[in-house]
């Protein structure tokens, strides 16, 4: 395969992103991880998009992904988690595929605790969308899309 192959997105949820539905609803609301990865297949092929997802509670596992993301896919769609606070080791993985990432988050972090307020992922990514529920991941993967077909 081409290195960085345009049609291609890879979404990667971090920790936790599993319990979605059972987990603090009336933060995270009820979709489940599943519907998410479902809705995100689904827009995908109306946006002419092949959808590749991944989650794992292990930052060694989403490093390894990121890692081997590079030959396979034009972009990364990323929801880290705790890790989005906390994971040099993620950034710094994000740092050498050099592909345009998309940063994402159920919450709106800015206004919730403060030590969420810091994204080590930012440095990196063309831009966050966080707040909007699942719809973050939605809206997430337009504007991978948009980079990819207009490179903005």
């Amino acid at each position: 395969m081409e290195k960085g192959e345009p049609g291609r997105v890879l979404v990667l949820h971090g920790p936790n992103l599993n319990m979605l539905g059972l987990r603090e609803p009336e933060i995270y609301g009820s979709t489940t991880l599943a519907d998410i990865d479902a809705s995100l297949h689904e827009l995908g092929r109306e946006l002419g998009l092949e959808v590749d997802t991944f989650q794992s509670n292990h930052e060694g596992a989403l490093v390894d992904r990121i890692q081997a993301a590079r030959e396979r896919y034009g972009a990364i769609l990323i929801n880290a988690g705790a890790y989005t606070h906390t994971s040099v080791a993620i950034l710094d993985a994000l740092l050498s595929v050099s592909l345009p990432v998309v940063e994402v988050h159920l919450s709106n972090l800015y206004t919730r605790e403060a030590f969420r307020h810091h994204s080590y992922i930012a440095r990196v990514a063309v831009g966050q969308i966080c707040g909007f529920g699942a719809d973050s991941y939605l809206l997430g993967l337009r504007a991978a899309a948009g980079i990819l077909n207009n490179g903005t």
